[in-house]
């Protein structure tokens, strides 16, 4: 007879064998005090390669026009604007795998677990195919309007995905990756390894100045994103189902359907709703939830035990 103790399907891990296989590496150095420089060398590395920029275009345009440059970005309604700021998410990815290895030893793939590149497709393409009936449905009812021509959109498309891909596997490694499993390593409550590098995550995404009221409502909904990721990386035990559903769900915000008056310098359409009517009705916001929180499910179902 089997032993009960054990399960019934040995070859395959349990949920909580995936997160303690995926937590191991940090358990090697799981000093909280590790954390702090950790994150100290990601901020660093954005800032110093964000001060590089701006130094560069002080040298060789001077001040003038590097004080143009810096207010295009804060709007990034150009693609070249774009393309900067989803660049400028390349240093902090290598910060995080240089505290990973200077204050871990560790390196790039104990960060993101196995089957990463297969995860992300997965969690791509459920995503993707929750968005497409209601993208389908915003044209039909008109919700959109056109922003860059289609030649150029295609054109500048590959650019787009590897620029997303960047900006969304940084924030994975660093919030899914680097700080969870440095707090899974020592504390075994979900609600400080799951919720404490949400709330980071979401306060991270609180624009005041740009979303009005609509701000701490756009910021909750990011915490909310982040804890269904989280979810996803523990019963999972990696990083790309949670990498594959963000690269979708940006990709349609950013290059599909972006919000008028927001970050559109990608888009092929924009909405007729603006970050000004946002900021009128704050809980307008709130269904912008609804196509991760059914992919998450879905992804969800998909994982045994």
């Amino acid at each position: 007879m089997p032993d009960p103790a054990q399960p019934d399907h040995p070859s395959r891990p349990d949920r909580s064998q995936r997160l303690a296989r995926y937590v191991a590496p940090a358990r090697t150095r799981p000093a909280l005090w590790r954390l702090v420089p950790g994150l100290l060398i990601v901020v660093a590395a954005q800032a110093l390669a964000f001060g590089l920029l701006v130094g560069g275009i002080w040298a060789l345009a001077g001040p003038e026009a590097a004080g143009t440059w810096l207010a295009k970005l804060a709007v990034a309604s150009t693609p070249a604007t774009m393309l900067t700021v989803l660049a400028l998410f390349a240093p902090p990815l290598l910060g995080v795998v240089v505290a990973a290895r200077l204050l871990h030893r560790r390196g790039l793939r104990s960060l993101l677990g196995p089957r990463v590149l297969p995860d992300a497709a997965r969690g791509a393409g459920v995503t993707l195919a929750v968005f497409a009936p209601l993208l389908a449905l915003a044209w039909g009812l008109d919700a959109t309007q056109p922003n860059l021509p289609l030649g150029i959109w295609a054109a500048l498309l590959p650019l787009t995905v590897l620029g997303v891909a960047v900006q969304t596997l940084t924030e994975e490694i660093l919030f899914r990756g680097y700080v969870l499993q440095q707090l899974a390593a020592r504390f075994r409550s979900p609600l400080v390894w799951a919720v404490l590098p949400a709330a980071l995550f979401g306060l991270l995404h609180l624009d005041p100045s740009g979303m009005g009221a609509a701000a701490w409502p756009m910021a909750a909904v990011a915490m909310l994103f982040g804890l269904v990721a989280a979810d996803l990386t523990a019963r999972s035990g990696g990083l790309g189902l949670a990498w594959g559903m963000h690269l979708a769900n940006n990709l349609v915000g950013l290059s599909v359907m972006a919000t008028q008056g927001g970050l559109t310098g990608l888009a092929l359409r924009v909405t007729t709703q603006s970050r000004a009517d946002l900021a009128e009705a704050p809980w307008m916001v709130l269904p912008g939830a609804l196509p991760f929180l059914i992919a998450w499910l879905i992804l969800r179902r998909g994982l045994r035990a």
